[in-house]
């Protein structure tokens, strides 16, 4: 049975709604939980400032572990976990957190590169000059790597874009089980063009707004 687009395209707004929802809930948490793994991979280098190998091992080998896994399996494997800490694993809200998860490894090991590219030498100037720590993390690495931090974020963004449509695929809700309940199931292929033109768009825009910013900070 076709759709009556007549009055399916509120169901289209409502469904673009909650995945970007979903995509700006993520990016927030995951960022910040992301953030704070990457500069503690980068810290506890061996050298480096705050320099601790249990930290540095075990953080790399839970990335490595959980990086390279598909999101659609991990999505399902962690399932039981997302019902114990959300009450349930259908909704959007409930695919915010494995969509955080699996983002803020991909975001630590963003951040990590980014501050692996930073001069040695500002680092060590600042430690001569008797900085601590964290005046260096705050007053250094992340000024100085903000801009490829945010080119990297945009990067991220895309993929949650992509991680939305998955979630949406088992009961996430947005265009990802639009496209699936309306789409797939019913042969409908107007609903999966319609819904595959607004990803494009939200993958555009994103990429826009990710450039724009990070030309902003690359000319501080």
């Amino acid at each position: 049975m076709k759709v009556d687009w007549s009055t399916f395209w509120p169901r289209i707004i409502e469904a673009t709604g909650e995945t970007i929802t979903m995509v700006i809930l993520t990016l927030i948490f995951a960022s910040i939980i992301g953030v704070v793994m990457g500069l503690l991979l980068f810290v506890s280098r061996k050298g480096n400032i705050l320099e601790n190998k249990i930290i540095s091992i075990s953080l790399n080998v839970l990335i490595n572990v959980i990086r390279p896994i598909p999101f659609i399996i991990f999505l399902v494997a962690i399932s039981p976990l997302t019902r114990m800490i959300m009450g349930t694993t259908i909704g959007t809200f409930a695919a915010v957190f494995p969509m955080t998860i699996a983002a803020s490894f991909a975001i630590a090991r963003v951040v990590e590169n980014n501050l692996i590219s930073i001069d040695p030498g500002i680092i060590e100037a600042s430690k001569a000059m008797g900085a601590s720590p964290f005046q260096i993390i705050f007053g250094v690495l992340i000024p100085e790597a903000l801009g490829p931090l945010i080119l990297g974020l945009t990067f991220i963004t895309v993929g949650l874009i992509d991680f939305s449509a998955m979630a949406g695929t088992v009961g996430g809700g947005g265009l990802g089980d639009l496209s699936m309940t309306y789409g797939y199931q019913r042969f409908d292929t107007s609903v999966m063009i319609v819904t595959v033109v607004i990803l494009i768009l939200l993958v555009q825009i994103s990429q826009f707004l990710g450039n724009l910013l990070s030309r902003v900070f690359l000319r501080r």
